[in-house]
């Protein structure tokens, strides 16, 4: 569970000309009071990221500001604002908008003090309650983030495979973010004030493949009208991340296992040999024991490069931390909603733990980023997310909990292995038949894998 933060009670007062009554009634709350009166001021009022309960004075602050201005000032995060506001200015379109998807609520002038005070101080506990700003991502590797044992897991091997300059294999379902710990190893290793160059093996056709690669000479085919560096030579000294090994063309992979072997590439069209020192790291969703099997993948390529191997956990597997990432997409592209937003609405969590994820993270920020742009509410719900159906409150039978924990398990227990199918039937306590025979009920692709040495 993550701790809140114990911070001091403080209300910024937004306005001109301050009321000397009201502000001493705030006083006698106990709480901090930052009178000012401009959007730069506010802008340096929030910058520690404390929680506060705001109160703009409408009727003195739109003298000085345009609607604009002040858009920009109440759409920063961390405080909960309350305009005072008279009659006729709510009357007023542009005003109208500014309090409805800005304002955490407002009061008609004139009002009570204490009515004030009271509004801006259950303005400020709600956003301390469930402002994004406040996560803790302490437990993160470069741009991953993650607190459950999968991910922590995948970060202590990161920093191990980091020290060394031997190849990595990434392997995991697409979506998972596979180059992201690509770029964490790079990050991590003695090469990281070096280039670190991503190609998708995937997205090239095959007649460019080669060219991508290793480059070419002016004059090698038709159209090379000068010569051209490819992504190995452009990595030298660093790293080469391949993406979508799996889908390397046959045909390209033994130019590829040269390189590996004799750390040297010959550009189209080249007379000599040029040495490179790159270090390979790669990644494919493919099954690849399946696809060696069947002839797609050469042997002797996918054992030089899977000197090291991690296995990307699942985004479904990984419990709270989809709610983690949900709220980090929604702080990294606030600024892309018309209103203000103030988290997500209970069955939007419901339905975001319910869902299966197939395209996982990347499908969960994408789903995420449509709902920002889309929601014509305080909150993000399951509707704006599109996952209406898995909101639903419906329990489950004895036989599907059990189902569902056994799977969990299974999954979780490969994953911490690497895969190998013999130590975690050993850790789970059956036989490695009866977990192939789970594994095959369960409609899940794991293959038995050879243990990594680190």
């Amino acid at each position: 569970m993550q701790k809140v933060k114990a911070y001091p009670r403080r209300v910024i007062y937004f306005t001109r000309d301050p009321a000397p009554q009201l502000l001493a009634d705030i006083q006698k709350r106990d709480w901090e009071v930052e009178v000012i009166d401009s959007v730069h001021s506010v802008r340096s009022a929030v910058q520690d990221g404390a929680p506060a309960g705001g109160l703009v004075d409408l009727a003195s602050v739109l003298e000085l500001h345009d609607a604009s201005a002040l858009q920009t000032c109440l759409a920063l995060p961390n405080v909960g604002w309350v305009a005072m506001a008279e009659t006729p200015q709510l009357d007023d379109p542009t005003t109208r908008r500014l309090v409805r998807d800005y304002c955490f609520d407002y009061v008609t002038l004139p009002a009570a003090n204490t009515r004030i005070v009271d509004t801006v101080g259950h303005a400020c506990g709600m956003i301390s309650l469930g402002e994004p700003a406040f996560l803790d991502t302490s437990s993160a590797e470069g741009e991953m983030i993650g607190t459950c044992e999968a991910m922590l897991a995948l970060f202590r091997s990161v920093r191990k495979v980091a020290v060394t300059d031997a190849p990595v294999f990434i392997s995991g379902e697409s979506g998972t973010g596979k180059e992201l710990t690509a770029a964490a190893i790079h990050a991590r290793s003695a090469r990281r004030n070096a280039p670190f160059v991503a190609i998708n093996c995937g997205a090239i056709p095959p007649s460019l493949l080669q060219s991508e690669l290793f480059g070419h000479e002016r004059g090698a085919f038709t159209g090379a009208n000068q010569r051209r560096i490819g992504r190995v030579e452009a990595a030298n000294g660093g790293t080469l991340f391949l993406d979508e090994i799996g889908d390397l063309p046959y045909e390209s992979q033994a130019s590829l296992l040269r390189f590996l072997q004799e750390n040297t590439i010959d550009r189209l069209g080249g007379e000599s040999s040029i040495n490179v020192d790159v270090r390979i790291i790669c990644a494919t969703h493919v099954d690849m024991e399946a696809a060696i099997e069947a002839g797609r993948f050469r042997s002797d390529l996918y054992h030089r490069l899977c000197v090291l191997r991690i296995d990307e956990p699942p985004l479904r597997a990984r419990g709270k931390d989809i709610e983690l990432l949900a709220l980090y997409v929604l702080e990294r592209y606030r600024k892309d909603a018309s209103r203000r937003l103030y988290g997500f609405s209970p069955d939007a969590i419901m339905a975001m733990h319910g869902y299966d994820w197939p395209g996982n993270v990347r499908e969960l920020l994408n789903r995420v980023r449509r709902a920002i742009v889309m929601s014509e509410g305080r909150t993000i719900t399951a509707e704006d997310l599109e996952l209406s159906a898995y909101a639903t409150t419906s329990t489950a039978t004895l036989a599907q909990a059990r189902e569902a924990a056994e799977r969990q398990a299974i999954e979780m227990a490969l994953l911490r292995h690497r895969g190998r199918s013999s130590d975690a039937a050993r850790e789970l306590g059956i036989s490695r038949a009866t977990l192939y025979r789970l594994i095959a009920a369960h409609g899940m692709r794991y293959g038995e894998e050879s243990e990594v040495q680190h």
